[in-house]
């Protein structure tokens, strides 16, 4: 057997050729996984919660400055991008596909948040449901991390191919974020609420029977405050009105007030009881009753919303 030469392997067939070893290779393949798979968690988690909470991600991205009428649409394609470019990535034929749409997603957002970056500063970003950022210099820093992953997932990677088996890789994302929306739509459709909850005085307020409109609301919001003036300003008729503080309970009688929502109807401390039954992601956000039933969830507050929505359902006038 002949003596092979540092950094060569000797060919399985004995041919007496040899094959040199790159030497950077080895680490460049790790890089290239690592980098790869560490940026597909990040979008796969943001993408599949977009696609399964559509309503809960369109009321961040309203928060963030996205119009409240695009908010929605805006959910749905942002996670089925997202989920989309998370799963090419896990897959070393289309990696440098889903290394260029991860990319342009992160330079896209960072250039919207800059654009809104006076008006966002200090607020929470709204890109993670479990990653709680505020906008400021480190939010430029960590997406900068990110867009840096998932430019060393695509250097290193074969070229892509393949464009069939990608598209159905596309279309399976797309019917499941559709089949998801619906479930979503049919969650808040009849669901039966609580007997009665109690009120801040530590009366009963009873929500089986006729109209009631819950109102959830955080004192400290400005965005809650701006939806409640909105709600003072309907004519809810025989309507009756419930107002929920989500955080700083203590606070409810002054937020009430400076709405214009005082002597509207009652206030309860009873978020617990009524968030179990009728989940949400941040306030506002609203559950029209009737004869203790879900009649709808509002989770939009802008332009016409939500009174448009109340006028179809018959609670205001």
């Amino acid at each position: 057997m002949s003596e092979t030469q540092p950094g060569t392997l000797e060919n399985p067939a004995s041919t007496g050729h040899y094959v040199r070893l790159d030497p950077q290779q080895g680490w460049r393949t790790v890089l290239n996984w690592v980098s790869a798979i560490l940026i597909s968690l990040v979008f796969l988690v943001a993408g599949l919660w977009k696609v399964t909470d559509p309503a809960g991600a369109a009321v961040r991205l309203a928060q963030a400055r996205v119009p409240e009428q695009l908010s929605l649409a805006a959910a749905l394609g942002f996670g089925i991008a997202e989920t989309f470019g998370g799963v090419l990535l896990l897959v070393p034929r289309f990696r440098r596909w889903g290394s260029i749409i991860t990319s342009l997603l992160l330079v896209a957002f960072m250039i919207f948040i800059g654009i809104h970056y006076n008006e966002l500063r200090g607020a929470e970003c709204s890109c993670f449901p479990w990653l709680k950022r505020a906008v400021g210099p480190g939010f430029f820093l960590s997406d900068g991390i990110m867009l840096l992953l998932a430019i060393a997932a695509g250097w290193w990677a074969r070229n892509s191919d393949g464009l069939r088996p990608a598209l159905v890789i596309l279309g399976a994302v797309t019917v499941f974020a559709v089949v998801s929306y619906g479930v979503n739509l049919t969650r808040h459709t009849g669901t039966k609420a609580p007997e009665t909850v109690k009120a801040e005085d530590g009366s009963v307020i009873s929500l089986n029977k006729g109209k009631v409109f819950v109102y959830f609301f955080n004192p400290q919001c400005l965005h809650c405050l701006d939806a409640g003036r909105k709600l003072a300003a309907l004519n809810w008729g025989d309507t009756r009105f419930v107002g929920v503080p989500t955080e700083n309970p203590r606070f409810a009688g002054w937020f009430m007030g400076k709405a214009g929502l005082t002597g509207r109807g009652p206030v309860s401390p009873d978020l617990d009881v009524l968030k179990k039954v009728f989940p949400f992601d941040l306030p506002p956000a609203g559950v029209a009753l009737q004869d203790g039933y879900e009649k709808g969830m509002l989770l939009q507050f802008e332009d016409q919303e939500p009174g448009a929505t109340l006028k179809k359902l018959g609670f205001v006038y």
